[in-house]
């Protein structure tokens, strides 16, 4: 009997070469999704028959509706541990499993890293312009010295800051709930929500999207920031205000910005903030590696396998 699998979102093509697919013997077929499927009836619609659906978490969510809509539908599978846009409880009221995969803690912040760097060093518009046979195209900024703010003190947050210490960048921080005894663990200034935004020569964003983090940077924080200064947020999109950010960036109240998360994702083709040049876009691809690829997918592949046994592993739905 055939297991039909779906994987979904694979906008860059590397699911099938990131596990070993064929362990699952020839009754299991696998299908790849690398377009996206825009809104629940497309989702469902492309789904029927099949009995495994492999999900990349903060891609298609799963809803009760959708859920519901899967007659065929037996193990659903995200990466990671945690996915809340999978509604757990819908899914085992229908007797379906779903399970996790481990992911690696450490893409996102050298992501951050890599968005600071291109705009203090403009490799964008340098790189633009070498191979359009140019030749120095700005001048770029030092960043010694310089004052990199955290927002967010967590783990990821602390890889960031720990790079901006071994720039010999002064390095400051502030969250809710953040304590002054956890910035001098790692280094850092304690300081308040203004004088963050008010001292900051680039502002890094490493928060849990929630209803108390949801708009935390608007205009008026904008308005607090330095003309010179920068914002990276590789978190979550709606922690920003976007509208509030298209303005500053516009009108130069700050210098620019470094984005990989947006309030709609995929980022619709003539969004307004693509029509900016004072902003590094990428398309929520900070925690995207091959070798987190590698150990979601490798271990998808081991969560089917184990499921045909009968003995599924990692279930996050279990009673």
């Amino acid at each position: 009997m055939t297991t039909r699998i779906a994987i979904l979102d694979d906008y860059q093509n590397a699911a099938l070469a990131a596990a070993n697919w064929d362990s699952l013997g020839p009754e299991a077929e696998v299908k790849v999704f690398n377009a996206y499927l825009k809104g629940e009836a497309a989702v469902a619609e492309a789904l029927q028959g099949f009995d495994v659906v492999i999900g990349m978490r903060e891609r298609t969510p799963f809803p009760k509706s959708l859920i519901d809509a899967l007659p065929t539908l037996k193990l659903l599978i995200t990466t990671g541990m945690r996915n809340l846009s999978f509604d757990m409880e819908a899914a085992r009221a229908k007797g379906i499993v779903v399970s996790g995969t481990a992911m690696l803690g450490y893409p996102a912040s050298e992501h951050a890293v890599a968005l600071m760097m291109a705009l203090f060093k403009k490799i964008p518009l340098e790189d633009t312009v070498m191979h359009n046979g140019g030749w120095q195209g700005d001048v770029s900024e030092g960043m010694n010295g310089k004052t990199l703010g955290i927002l967010g003190l967590g783990k990821l947050g602390a890889k960031v800051a720990r790079v901006g210490l071994a720039l010999d960048m002064n390095v400051i921080a502030w969250s809710e709930n953040l304590t002054k005894e956890r910035c001098a663990e790692i280094g850092v200034k304690y300081v308040h929500k203004d004088a963050l935004f008010a001292e900051s020569d680039v502002l890094s964003i490493h928060l849990i999207l929630s209803d108390r983090t949801r708009g935390l940077v608007g205009a008026p924080e904008f308005v607090l920031m330095r003309p010179t200064a920068y914002l990276i947020n590789t978190s979550r999109g709606p922690i920003v205000d976007e509208d509030a950010l298209i303005e500053a960036l516009a009108n130069n109240i700050i210098a620019g910005a470094g984005i990989d998360v947006y309030d709609v994702e995929p980022l619709p083709e003539h969004h307004p903030i693509r029509a900016l040049k004072n902003a590094v876009l990428t398309g929520h691809t900070g925690y995207v590696v091959k070798e987190l690829y590698a150990v979601a997918y490798g271990e998808a592949v081991e969560n089917i396998r184990a499921w045909m046994q009968g003995e599924p592993i990692r279930v996050l739905n279990a009673e």
